[in-house]
């Protein structure tokens, strides 16, 4: 066993080395390397393993955190019996490395509470920890942030971390009116990525409710264009997850519930957005 006295010479070397993760286990690996009579090699590896897994861990918790996520949620916290409609095998097919490689399209269109924003997070979490970076933005935000830019330079500056991150979220798109400048930027913005990374979009509006959203029809059928040709939408409906287990005739005085002017007939089974989506 090498003595304490030596051991503690090592830690401060592999310290200036940035290895602080091989420091604090160094002790505990020289006592099994004894114990268990270690190889070099053996000592060696096992060392560097625990480091290069504190270093991807690290890595992993620092993209979670440029994300900017409202919340953390992982696919395992996504309660798909109450969302029986919503196929978990197809869902999962988002969760494939495949989904970054092709730059692929998810728009999750539905009432308020189905689940749109939790689902979103939970596939760019995966993504995050299968190496790649995300960012977490609702449509209101980015349209303040492009509202406050009053020049090309500062709409690029706002643009620009959307445009380069693996995985944009893009959420709550249609909640709330924005002004005319919004929509040539969104365009910039999902035209910029078309092809390139995939972009994950919840909104209330139906497809079909898209030129209102950007205040030019013109415009919006381009959206739909790139969202659809590389892309899939899902239309959810049902109960509200924040309404689980409550009465919503008691919550809201009996009053007919509105589906905020999305496609109530149809569910939430894969379904790949054909003619029908285009913008009118």
């Amino acid at each position: 066993m090498i003595a304490k006295p030596e051991a503690a010479a090592l830690e401060p070397l592999l310290e200036q080395l940035g290895m602080r993760q091989a420091a604090a286990v160094l002790p505990d690996w020289l006592d099994r390397a004894a114990s268990q009579e270690l190889s070099y090699a053996d000592f060696l590896h096992g060392l560097l393993e625990e480091e290069s897994v504190a270093r991807a861990n690290a890595a992993t918790q620092k993209r979670l955190r440029q994300a900017s996520f409202p919340y953390a949620a992982t696919i395992e916290q996504f309660d798909f019996r109450f969302r029986p409609e919503l196929k978990r095998q197809v869902v999962l097919r988002y969760l494939d490395p495949t989904f970054v490689e092709q730059a692929r399209t998810l728009a999750l269109i539905g009432p308020p509470g189905l689940g749109k924003t939790m689902l979103a997070i939970c596939i760019a979490t995966k993504h995050i920890q299968l190496g790649a970076t995300a960012r977490f933005i609702t449509a209101q935000h980015l349209a303040n942030q492009l509202g406050r830019a009053l020049t090309s330079v500062g709409r690029q500056r706002v643009l620009r971390p959307l445009l380069a991150c693996d995985v944009l979220v893009l959420d709550e798109l249609g909640y709330l009116p924005t002004l005319p400048g919004f929509g040539p930027a969104l365009y910039e913005l999902i035209a910029g990525r078309y092809e390139k990374r995939p972009t994950l979009i919840t909104s209330n509006k139906s497809l079909t409710e898209w030129a209102a959203i950007v205040q030019d029809a013109s415009l919006a059928a381009a959206l739909v264009d790139r969202i659809l040709h590389h892309g899939e939408v899902f239309y959810l409906k049902g109960p509200s997850f924040r309404l689980k287990g409550r009465s919503l005739e008691g919550e809201l005085g009996a009053a007919p519930a509105s589906t905020n002017g999305t496609d109530g007939g149809l569910d939430a089974q894969h379904r790949v957005a054909g003619p029908e989506d285009a913008v009118r």
